[in-house]
């Protein structure tokens, strides 16, 4: 579940009222994280912003302490912890000790960090290079330090937000006080080495993995229903799921383990000693939101503000993420239907909700049966392209609820150009500047935001969104090996979200044959950490509201900031009162009161 936030909307402000909150004065040592779940169930970072959305893209964050003032010893409690924190063991010295080599790069300025391949061997001589972008801040003599953020995915670039305006998406009073980071974290896009689990169309490397699967018995070239019911339907899909990690394991096989999100949240505390802070101010969107967690479970007494907008809960397994996305892109749709004519108005393709809704079952039943033809294309829009197009819709609905109601409107005419354009932003040029299509969208939504190039000199890298959403996924939750397992979810989120619920616990299929990570479904555990500000849009089709609930529960002075509107996180979407409360947060350290809704 991704986000990246580019559009605006603007919504009445209601005031989200500061009330004091204790700051702990001590913190504990770096502790592992979920190794022991207390809950039943793992963390699925899916499906969500992007937005796109995040917004995820979302890591952690860096600062000064200010919250409501450290006792009068806190820097020596702090002096008594650094011999157990990475920065001061010796075999990670020396990536704590670099200083980023910035340059200038259009209007922002570049940067590269080297972080080592696997934490438990970091002097093995494998190493990630990993791009770092900032715009500077605005009020310099000002200056609290660096606002590191991760726009969800997994899989989103924080370089590629930036080098597309995504430091817009950040309120006035963030911009002016904090250097705005983005990164790409280890694997995707612009990090050397990055994750590639693409077929080639000029190799044999989808065939010789297949082979060695021992799947090509089950291939077909037909399209995929997306509720597999029969045994041959079902056997296709799970041969379709091995081929994808065979192949990643033929291209990638080096690097798979260790594209995990708890040595991305070990990255990111690298980064924040190359920066210069002692602490790390942070805003996460969607995936973010999980990588901001893992970080302050791991680095409690480093957080100064953690902003998580759009929250994973990382006591879900992967069947419960599953189904309650599906329950979620379900509602969605069903907004869509019921609000089209106040948001598209005349664009709707029907007159009432009802419908719109008979529309979308019409042609979901059409294209299973002969999908729509592309103008100027050999391509056709099936069951899967037109889900994409849908879901993917539901991130931002002030900025593509028209797009999406005219596309409708002409599938009912016979042409999927337009749905095929929603689906697949980026299938003819680089740059799909939206923020629509996002990495952790469901079921075949489009990837995540276009690659840009990382220094002066270098070209866009490939946009490898799709392979590290599986990869991520796939090795933070663990998953069960028995194909059975995943039929049963299967058909009860069909009976509770139909399409919308069956493609999501379809992509889990590719989890069943990939290497495991280290976390564990678990509740949050970090009691020493400072307050963190939670935000959660009551209808948000990729992290559903109870998932920012739930977090904020079990964050020690997690604070809550419900906003009561439709579609894929809240700030960076023009609505006043979020930017305020997040601004006012993330520069003062000021607290929304209990309760507090925009």
């Amino acid at each position: 579940m991704q986000r990246f936030p580019w559009s605006s909307r603007n919504s009445d402000k209601q005031e989200a009222e500061a009330e004091p909150a204790d700051r702990p004065t001590t913190a504990p040592a770096s502790r592992s994280v979920g190794r022991t779940p207390d809950t039943p169930g793992a963390r699925a970072p899916r499906r969500i912003p992007r937005r796109h959305g995040a917004l995820a893209l979302a890591l952690t964050v860096l600062g000064a302490a200010q919250l409501v003032g450290c006792s009068p010893d806190s820097s020596s409690t702090r002096a008594s912890q650094t011999a157990t924190e990475p920065a001061h063991q010796t075999p990670l010295r020396t990536f704590y000790q670099q200083k980023l080599a910035w340059t200038r790069c259009g209007e922002l300025q570049c940067a590269t960090l080297t972080v080592p391949m696997d934490y438990a061997h970091p002097h093995n001589g494998k190493t990630f290079t990993l791009p770092v972008t900032k715009s500077v801040a605005t009020d310099p003599d000002r200056r609290i330090g660096s606002l590191v953020f991760n726009p969800g995915g997994p899989g989103g670039s924080g370089v590629a937000t930036l080098k597309s305006d995504g430091a817009a998406s950040f309120g006035k009073q963030a911009r002016a006080r904090f250097d705005i980071v983005g990164f790409d974290p280890r694997g995707v896009a612009g990090s050397k080495p990055a994750l590639d689990c693409t077929a080639r169309d000029d190799t044999a490397d989808q065939a010789d993995t297949a082979d060695q699967a021992g799947q090509n018995e089950n291939s077909t070239d037909a399209p995929q229903p997306l509720y597999p019911r029969t045994d041959a339907e079902r056997q296709a899909a799970l041969a379709d799921a091995d081929r994808t990690a065979a192949r990643c394991r033929a291209r990638s096989g080096e690097i798979l383990p260790h594209i995990n999100t708890l040595d991305a949240a070990s990255d990111m505390d690298v980064l924040r000693a190359a920066l210069g802070d002692d602490e790390l101010t942070y805003l996460g969107w969607s995936y973010g939101t999980y990588l901001g967690t893992i970080y302050a479970e791991q680095f409690p007494q480093r957080v100064r503000a953690l902003v998580l907008d759009g929250a994973l809960d990382p006591s879900h397994d992967w069947a419960q993420q599953a189904l309650s996305s599906g329950r979620a892109f379900r509602k969605a749709v069903d907004d869509y239907a019921d609000n089209c004519a106040q948001v598209a108005g005349d664009s709707c393709p029907a007159d009432t909700p009802d419908g719109i809704r008979t529309l979308i079952a019409d042609l979901f039943a059409k294209t299973a049966r002969t999908p729509l033809p592309i103008k100027d294309s050999t391509d056709r829009v099936d069951q899967t392209t037109l889900q994409s197009a849908i879901t993917t819709s539901m991130y931002t609905p002030e900025s593509q609820w028209q797009d999406l109601s005219e596309a409708l409107s002409a599938a009912r005419e016979g042409d999927g150009t337009k749905l095929a354009a929603i689906a697949n932003p980026g299938a003819d040029h680089q740059d799909d500047g939206g923020t629509s299509g996002a990495t952790d969208a469901p079921s075949g939504a489009a990837a995540s935001d276009a690659p840009a190039d990382h220094s002066p000199a270098a070209t866009s890298p490939r946009d490898n969104s799709s392979d590290i959403l599986a990869a991520v996924n796939c090795i933070d939750t663990p998953h069960p090996k028995d194909p059975q397992a995943y039929w049963d979810v299967l058909d009860r989120a069909h009976r509770e979200s139909g399409v919308y619920g069956a493609s999501n616990v379809l992509t889990e299929l590719t989890c069943r044959n990939w290497p495991s990570g280290p976390l564990k479904p678990h509740r949050v555990e970090a009691d020493d950490l400072p307050p963190v500000l939670v935000v959660g849009t009551t209808g948000d089709p990729a992290t559903p509201y109870e998932n920012a609930r739930s977090l904020a529960a079990q964050l020690p002075g997690g604070m809550l900031l419900t906003h009561k509107g439709l579609g894929h996180t809240a700030y960076g979407r023009g609505n006043s009162c979020v930017t305020d409360a997040v601004d006012g947060y993330l520069v003062d350290l000021k607290p929304v009161r209990p309760g507090a809704t925009c």
